[in-house]
Parts: C-alpha cells; structure tokens; sequence
C-alpha cells in the first residue's frame, strides 16, 4: 500500500528536498532524499531523480510514499466543542492537548479519532491520514478550526488558504511590551536548520517561505501585552517563530520561550484561533465564528491584568 501526495507550489521555491521537508513535517530529510533517488518523486508527471532541482510557481509534485505500517484509524468517542456544522463544513473549538491528526508518536487519541465518530462519512476526504483536515492547529493552541466534510468543501476551503481569502485571527500573551501599538512582522519561514522540531527565520535563498503576521495591541498588562494576531499566510509555528524572532515570545511556549516563567499554570502557549471567516462552499455566503478562549487562557490574562494595577 502506498500513500501519495499531491502538492502545488505557491512559490519559488529553494531545492526540492527542502520544499518536501517543509511541507511534509512528518518525514526526515534523509527519508525525503531516499524517496527522491528511489524514483517516488515527480515533478510536472516527469519523474525526478535530483534533490538539488529548484522548485517554481505553478510546479506540481507527487510524491508516492511506500507504507510498510499503515496506521489503523479508528473512530473515537472524543467530545467536540461544535461552533458551526452544516453537510459541508464542520467549525471547532479544539481544546490544548488535542493533536489534530495521527503521526508517529500520537496514533489515536486526535482530532481525526474524534471526527471518524462525529462523521462517519469523513474518510478519504483529503488524505487517508487526514480525511477533512484543511489547516492545522499546534496540539497546545486552542481555537476555531475548519473541517471539510466533502470533498467539494475541501477544495474550495484549501483554495482560499492558498488565495489568503479566509481570514484567521488570533490572540496571544507575549512576554515584554512592544514600543508601538501594532506592526506587520514579514519574515520567511522554513525548518530550523539544527532541530527539526522547530521552525526558524530562514532566508529565502535557503528554503524559507514567505510568512506574514499582522498584529496589534489589545492591552498592555504590565510587563505583558495581549495581541490581537491576524495571519495573511500559514506558516507551520508562525505567530510563535515570529513574536519569538521580534522579543516578545509567545507566554508559555515550550519551544520558542523555554527557560522563562509566568508563574500561572498553562497546558502550553497562551495562544488562541479566536476568529475564523471564510466563505462557504456552496452558497457563498460568509460565516464568521468566535471561540470562546479556554478557562486558563482568561484566567492567565485576569492575573497578569491585576499584578500590573
């Protein structure tokens, strides 16, 4: 059994190794290259042998993944926190700790688990391993997801991400105060060059990708600030590599601001999707939703909010 992947490229792109590592988180570098010279990899329906070719614009890649251990879905009575669901689309309110779909180490216990439950028409929809899944959350960031439950729903909501039409607003407790009251941080993004886990500020010229991270103050809490995020692109860890890259980590996480301390217990980051806009699939009008932010993420702000009184 094979898994195959179909990617279009949304711009220019460093070597074709680089680009698959970014966009498929899940497989090493080296196993990327492996596939490349075993012949899994085509580029415009020629197949490609060289890792070094650069990708462009417009470029379409597939990517045929041998499977040796398929991982076995299965359905799990997990309780969601529904915002909107009609027979297109389903909205969510994904609590932190909640992995949106199965890799190595998380193989059940997701929000695809969950899903397979709640639609048991869901499956093959986008992708065997994550049938619905049209954007991802961080498993510690809460907030409003989107879930297409067609496969007519899945194009049109992917096509939007990609034409930056779907708006996605956050809110985030970063360390520090920043001098001015909002800002556009326009930084690439690719694949920290030592740890895989992470994602860094990389050049362009060196495999990053064009990220941009709209934000603005909603209140200064002392030697704290909330902000009011709005993404123009989507970057895997993009708030988080960018608060972090401008001084001002994002409260709470355990990647980008180890070794600091806010002295409130968090599941993980301070950082909730708390608004979501797109237009819907079939009748396109636009639906707008809030997600209400966690208990610890209200609570985190109340306490910052009366020690800088």
């Amino acid at each position: 059994m094979v898994n195959n992947f179909f990617l279009q490229v949304e711009e220019d792109s460093a070597r074709l190794d680089r680009y698959l590592a970014d966009e498929l988180p899940d497989l090493s570098r080296s196993r990327i290259q492996q596939l490349i010279e075993q012949s899994k990899v085509q580029i415009n329906g020629h197949v490609c042998t060289s890792k070094k070719i650069n990708v462009k614009v417009g470029d379409r890649i597939t990517l045929e993944i041998p499977e040796a251990q398929p991982l076995e879905l299965q359905a799990e009575n997990i309780p969601l926190d529904i915002l909107y669901e009609d027979e297109q689309l389903l909205i969510l309110n994904k609590p932190a700790g909640l992995v949106v779909h199965p890799a190595p180490g998380h193989p059940d216990g997701t929000l695809v688990n969950a899903l397979l439950a709640h639609c048991p028409s869901l499956p093959g929809i986008g992708g065997v391993q994550r049938p619905g899944i049209v954007h991802r959350l961080d498993k510690d960031t809460t907030g409003a997801i989107a879930i297409a439950k067609t496969d007519i729903a899945y194009q049109h909501l992917q096509a939007q991400l990609q034409a930056k039409t779907a708006r996605r607003e956050y809110l985030g407790v970063v360390y520090g105060a920043p001098k001015t009251t909002n800002g556009t941080i326009d930084l690439p993004i690719g694949r920290h060059p030592q740890d895989r886990k992470k994602m860094a500020v990389v050049p362009v010229e060196q495999g990053g990708r064009t990220a941009i991270t709209h934000w603005q103050i909603q209140e200064r809490l002392g030697n704290y600030t909330l902000i009011h995020f709005q993404l123009e692109t989507g970057r895997t860890h993009q708030i988080r590599v960018h608060s972090a890259k401008i001084g001002h980590p994002i409260v709470g996480d355990p990647l980008y601001a180890s070794g600091r301390s806010v002295g409130v217990n968090l599941p993980g980051q301070a950082l909730h999707a708390w608004r979501l806009k797109l237009q819907h699939p079939i009748s396109q009008e636009w639906i707008e939703v809030t997600a209400t932010p966690p208990p610890t993420f209200t609570t985190l702000v109340e306490v910052l909010r009366r020690r800088s009184m």
